[in-house]
């Protein structure tokens, strides 16, 4: 079983400076998924050359800025990075591995779809050197499949959990519940059937309207309808229920692992770490000069590429986070951990002691509600309910 670094673990050492996590951005799919806001783009020809290409001059270029830090995790995100070429994978993997001090059990992983083209290249990602697999199943139910918007079916993702199996030391995959007209009872017997296929780790997602996507305007037409607050809540305390059950717990808002196995590069977003993002709209943050800097690329990929070919960097700011910043963004990802927010490595990553960083009236009505708890030594973590409302507690919490 793997073990998961701490916090503490994730220090390099003072001559490596502070252990980093990298994001590499694959901003293609083969189709715009009606949920989705990221910065996915779709091509009738991807231009993988030109664009690995680029990625690698990238991280090159930010490499001589940050010199030879202990690099902890590799995450390939997007769009949808299973539709890279594996040999630009593997040159990427081994361009980070030569321009930083690799940990000798780096995480290495990617996402991938469980379309036909994609379940193809898995072989050649694994000889690539991915060590963990991400799928992007989402369901199940061949309906809900196609309500989703994706390309794939039932029995392609079942096909492709069990090959992922075969290859990789880990694989993990993502469902999306709460969807319309889901009851209890289906989305039990849906989960159930993943977890029977589930290794040791699993996304589940409560589908969410976000601006500027398909089902937004669906949303607001009265077209989609999604499961009232309260149903809400109860889908969310039968997933964690169903989840134990398979011996997986709960460690954050949406994820489940058997304990060991929670995502290492996951972990230092939500546990505040530095991380390079590169690639098209990635983000970062990066201590430079005992500054913490939130650092942006550009979103389009053209002119990503071509801000890359031009000075080796598509990013477009690099800004020095105040110690509110600091507090508000370490909160926001902390309480998302069963684990909670510790009080001494609060005050070391921002430089404020954590409660002064919060308003007391605030945190007084939450430990009364039950949504939030101190922990030993001065730490704070949300309990289980507390979690479902982070988004309504955080801006009244946060000085």
């Amino acid at each position: 079983m793997d073990k998961t670094l701490s916090f503490a673990d994730q220090k390099a050492s003072p001559s490596c400076g502070e252990a980093l996590a990298l994001y590499i951005h694959w901003p293609f799919c083969l189709a715009k998924c009606p949920y989705c806001d990221f910065n996915s783009h779709v091509r009738e020809r991807i231009p993988s050359e030109r664009f690995i290409a680029a990625l690698r001059m990238e991280l090159a270029h930010e490499a001589v800025r940050l010199g030879r830090r202990r690099l902890t995790s590799i995450f390939f995100g997007g769009g949808t990075p299973s539709l890279m070429p594996p040999d630009g994978v593997a040159a990427l993997i081994a361009d980070a591995r030569a321009l930083f001090e690799a940990a000798p059990d780096i995480e290495i992983t990617l996402e991938a779809n469980p379309t036909s083209v994609e379940i193809g290249r898995l072989r050649g990602f694994r000889e690539a050197g991915v060590n963990r697999v991400s799928l992007g199943v989402q369901s199940l139910r061949d309906d809900a499949l196609a309500m989703l918007g994706r390309e794939h079916s039932s029995g392609q993702a079942i096909h492709a959990l069990e090959l992922a199996r075969g290859l990789f030391p880990r694989v993990t995959f993502d469902l999306i519940y709460a969807r319309p007209g889901q009851s209890r009872e289906e989305w039990k017997a849906e989960l159930g059937q993943a977890l029977d296929l589930v290794a040791d780790h699993i996304s589940l997602y409560q589908l969410t309207i976000e601006q500027g996507t398909k089902f937004e305007g669906l949303f607001r037409q009265g077209k989609l309808v999604l499961p009232d607050e309260d149903l809400s809540a109860e889908l969310y305390a039968d997933t964690a229920d169903v989840a134990a059950r398979h011996g997986l717990s709960g460690y954050e808002v949406s994820n489940y692992a058997v304990p060991g196995a929670e995502s290492r590069h996951n972990l230092t977003y939500w546990r505040y770490g530095d991380y390079l993002g590169i690639g098209p709209g990635a983000h970062g943050r990066l201590t430079i000069d005992r500054q913490l800097l939130a650092t942006r690329r550009h979103r389009a990929p053209e002119i990503w590429a071509e801000k890359v070919e031009r000075s080796g960097s598509g990013e477009t700011s690099a800004e020095a986070l105040s110690l509110l910043d600091r507090s508000r963004e370490m909160l926001l990802m902390g309480l998302r951990l069963t684990e909670g927010v510790d009080a001494t490595l609060f005050e070391q990553r921002t430089g404020c002691r954590l409660m002064d960083a919060i308003d007391a009236d605030t945190l007084r009505l939450c430990l009364e509600e039950g949504y939030l708890e101190h922990l030993p030594q001065g730490g704070l973590r949300a309990t289980a309910s507390g979690r479902l409302r982070l988004e309504a507690i955080l801006p009244r919490l946060v000085v």
